[in-house]
């Protein structure tokens, strides 16, 4: 969408010289990419009614003498996507960036009509000519009129001047005139602080932000996709009272349940329940913020996530007793040996076919699940403890663990409501466990114990879920003792049950058994801890965390940021498809009675728990890496380490790796905006700059805004530190959350998500004491998912694991407006280079036989953050944004 420009020191010269410093020396490196191609305008005031515009055609040369200015012939050719249905010709205007040195006035915009034309290619193309004053100068900006009765998916428009050529790359969805009458506009890919903006722009700058605000909007109720309005709401649409009183469900957002802000569509209210909003329909994104037609095709958020509830009554039916407990472990090895035989009628199946066996000489398809990479490797690495441990450092959740720093373990929640707040796990059993290794103290001295402490998160949701069909839950903490070789090694896990008001409290501690029963019982505790760490991956790691609280940053930078500002074209990457992905989530997944509450332990209690998490746990302080390893206890700062920490423990594959991907990410940012704020002043005085900020913590996350934690942009370093965090959530912290799902849950006994029955001696009846001892496993079957949850689980986690082909990688391919730069396209040079490092390292490190948690056998290597990767289920890639 931008226009080659001259270098910033350009002035107005004479006409041939103006032409000759414009366009004579184009750069090789540019080839400009969208800078999100947002732009929607109504008429300037200065220009309405005006059908024809043309540039000043005399000019005064001399005293009383009137000279005829010269113009030279500009061709365009314009690319289409899409095919638009129609051949009339579009309205092209270009706009000067410089202002008439006679009158000081913009000058005149340039217009053409370009019209189809045969193209052999897979797009359409539009030719047009220009009649260019010599004088016309810089260009700053074109304007579209789409006349068709289509929309229309602009690539590209090429100038041919008489020696160069300058493209614009525009990547977006222009309406017809029929439907939205104003011209949309680009700007070229000029970065611009707002005081530093050429005075001919200025105007449609501030016009193009009041568009993307709603303040030009002319109509009222739902939005259109058109319109590209950006607001903000509370989650009001994940209930659907109207279809269900069951499916009722509190709006997330506001004092009793804080969270982030999410897109406005402007739906109805529910007829019975005016707090909450109508699911109707699509779910409302801004046009430009969909997918692409190769993501969409390829990716279940278009197509099959909205298809997935149709499609699981299919494999239901298809299996012996869906709701039912698989009825020994080799059922479950057949899904992927065997298959489930689906009806080919259904229609979905082709959506998915990696998951897909044809097997010519079968009246049906085959739905047999590809073994996930976890039990390709080694198929019983999941049941043993070492296992378990790796995880918590390398695995799908590496988020959670943190290093024990007060001691006796004690629970903070009151114990008149709760129970005794004293931890059962004690000294003396861990002076057991790690047998005269060490003692206890030295132990804890040493920052040699770790948890995954879920304890007081869950104890409030104990009774509430027991209650729900099918599932049961504990509260848990997971004690972990570091070795010398930096492999945890489990100790003991706490399971916990609150009193209520016909019962005491329950809990007991379970440690690794020497004998069958004991094993058995270590076991199914470490089955239930492990879907507490399932559960809080999916819906605070993951959902919350990077999905969720992505979304205010985007909302405002679209409302407060113009497309020519250069923080918004450093940010844009890292917003690309996340509001899509978001809606589709609302409309499939975390929504009531969705795949979420279906398949996982909190079942309707789901975004209550993040609401929680969001109000007492997020910090924009600590989503940054380093941040957050100190916060846990799992670093320390120290200005002699690479990274400027150093680690508690010293193989931790998520955090070496990261902390190498965080610096390249800040040394980027860091490049970029010294460049644009040489002076820490710039930033104060920027007032788009400013305003998106404020807007981030005043509104799109106002349920925190009188939090003093809260950075403040008064400088460089500051204006980096906002930076990078927003890009590595967006990029790292979404990738290691992410594209491991398959690998690790994908044989969901090693990461179940849910528990749907109770520890065995938590005050057992007769029957169910004699069933553990006369068949353990049938036991531990029943804990697992039923058939079908377990199904819908796997299916849906294969979707969310895999690459789009049009997937767009952290330094794989610079945007336009940063190659239109020297300076800038050589600081992402190096930060590609940076990244090609990582990539080496990465592999090096995945082979170091010393380092024991990411290589040995059997052992999935560490992968996740490697950048770049192949399209599909891979356990690699780190996409720019949060994207899938």
């Amino acid at each position: 969408m931008f226009c080659k420009e001259a270098s910033s020191s350009l002035q107005t010269f004479n006409i041939a010289k103006s032409f000759s410093s414009q366009f004579t020396k184009p750069s090789a490196l540019i080839n400009p990419l969208s800078s999100r191609h947002r732009y929607k305008l109504c008429p300037r005031p200065n220009l309405r009614g005006r059908c024809t515009v043309t540039s000043s055609l005399f000019n005064i040369g001399g005293k009383d003498k009137i000279v005829k200015q010269k113009k030279i012939k500009v061709k365009g050719v314009i690319t289409a996507k899409e095919t638009i249905g129609g051949f009339l010709p579009l309205i092209v205007e270009l706009i000067s960036a410089e202002t008439d040195p006679r009158t000081l006035e913009e000058k005149d915009p340039v217009k053409a009509y370009a019209r189809s034309v045969l193209f052999d290619g897979p797009d359409d193309q539009y030719k047009c000519e220009f009649d260019m004053p010599e004088d016309f100068g810089e260009v700053g900006a074109i304007r579209i009129l789409n006349q068709n009765l289509k929309e229309i998916f602009l690539k590209d428009i090429k100038l041919e001047l008489p020696d160069s050529s300058v493209t614009f790359t525009c990547n977006s969805w222009v309406a017809p005139m029929s439907v939205d009458p104003t011209k949309r506009i680009f700007f070229s890919n000029k970065s611009y602080l707002p005081l530093q903006t050429p005075e001919p722009l200025k105007q449609l700058r501030k016009e193009e932000l009041e568009t993307l605000q709603g303040k030009n909007r002319d109509r009222s109720g739902e939005f259109e996709k058109f319109e590209r309005v950006y607001d903000y709401d509370v989650y009001n649409d994940i209930g659907d009272p109207d279809k269900d009183p069951e499916l009722a469900r509190p709006v997330k957002g506001g004092h009793s349940h804080p969270y982030p802000r999410r897109c406005k569509t402007g739906r109805e209210p529910c007829k019975s329940d005016p707090f909450s909003e109508k699911r109707n329909g699509d779910f409302y994104v801004p046009r430009d913020e969909e997918f692409t037609t190769v993501k969409g095709v390829t990716f279940a958020g278009t197509a099959v996530l909205a298809a997935l509830p149709s499609l699981f009554p299919q494999i239901e039916s298809a299996l012996f007793d869906p709701n039912m407990s698989f009825p020994h472990f080799k059922s479950i090895e057949d899904l992927f040996e065997q298959g489930i035989e689906i009806p080919k009628d259904i229609g979905l199946l082709p959506m998915i076919p990696r998951l897909i066996k044809a097997v010519d000489e079968a009246e049906d398809d085959i739905l047999q699940f590809k073994a996930p990479i976890l039990v390709d490797r080694d198929r019983f690495s999941w049941i043993r403890d070492d296992e378990f441990a790796r995880q918590t450092l390398a695995g799908l959740n590496p988020y959670c663990l943190q290093l024990v720093q007060e001691w006796p373990l004690k629970s903070k929640l009151d114990p008149a409501v709760y129970g005794d707040p004293n931890s059962l796990i004690t000294s003396e059993i861990v002076e057991r466990e790690i047998k005269g290794v060490m003692s206890f103290d030295e132990a804890l001295n040493n920052k040699r114990l770790f948890m995954l402490d879920y304890h007081d998160l869950l104890l409030p949701y104990v009774n509430k879920v027991r209650e729900l069909e099918d599932t049961t839950l504990y509260a848990s903490r997971s004690l972990f003792f570091l070795s010398d070789d930096s492999t945890l090694r489990p100790v003991a896990i706490e399971l916990t049950r609150p009193k209520d008001v016909n019962r005491p409290q329950w809990r007991q501690v379970f440690t690794p058994g020497y004998d069958a029963t004991s094993c058995w019982l270590w076991s199914l505790a470490k089955t239930h801890a492990v879907s507490h760490d399932a559960g809080y991956h999916q819906l605070v790691s993951h959902w919350l965390r990077t999905h969720c609280c992505m979304e205010p940053y985007i909302i405002a930078a679209n409302r407060q940021l113009s497309a020519m500002h250069p923080i918004y074209r450093l940010l844009h990457p890292h917003f690309r498809y996340t509001m899509e992905i978001n809606a589709r989530a609302r409309q499939s997944l975390i929504n009531a009675g969705g795949i979420i509450e279906s398949t996982f332990w909190p079942g309707k209690y789901s975004l209550d728990l993040s609401s929680d998490v969001y109000d007492k746990l997020w910090r924009f302080d600590r989503e940054g890496l380093p941040a957050d390893l100190i916060s846990r206890g799992l670093a320390v700062e120290d200005e002699t380490a690479k990274h400027g920490v150093r680690l508690t423990i010293p193989d931790y594959p998520f955090a070496n790796d990261g902390l190498m991907l965080w610096d390249a990410l800040k040394e980027w940012v860091k490049d970029y905006v010294n460049h644009y704020y040489p002076e820490a002043e710039l930033v104060l005085l920027d007032e788009e700059l400013q305003g998106w900020w404020n807007e981030v913590k005043n509104v799109g996350h106002g349920d925190k805004k009188d939090e003093p934690w809260w950075p403040v942009l008064k400088t460089q370093d500051d204006l980096i530190g906002v930076v990078t965090t927003i890009a590595w959530v967006a990029s790292g912290h979404h990738a290691a959350v992410n594209f491991g799902q398959y690998g690790y849950g994908g044989y969901f006994p090693n990461r179940p998500t849910t528990a749907r029955i109770k520890m065995p001696v938590e005050e057992p009846t007769e029957e169910e004491l004699k069933e553990f001892f006369e068949a353990p496993e049938k036991t531990m079957l029943k804990t697992y998912p039923s058939q079908k949850q377990a199904t819908k689980v796997m299916v849906t986690l294969d979707l969310l694991s895999s690459h789009s082909p049009d997937e767009e990688y952290l330094g794989e391919n610079p945007e336009a407006s940063w190659a239109h730069d020297p300076s800038i396209y050589a600081a992402y040079e190096r930060f590609k280079g940076r990244l090609q490092y990582l990539e080496g390292v990465i592999d090096e490190r995945n082979v170091d036989v010393s380092l024991k948690n990411r290589t040995g056998a059997g052992v999935v290597k560490y992968e996740l953050l490697k950048p770049i990767s192949e399209p599909g289920v891979t356990g690699m890639g780190v996409p720019y944004s949060v994207s899938i």
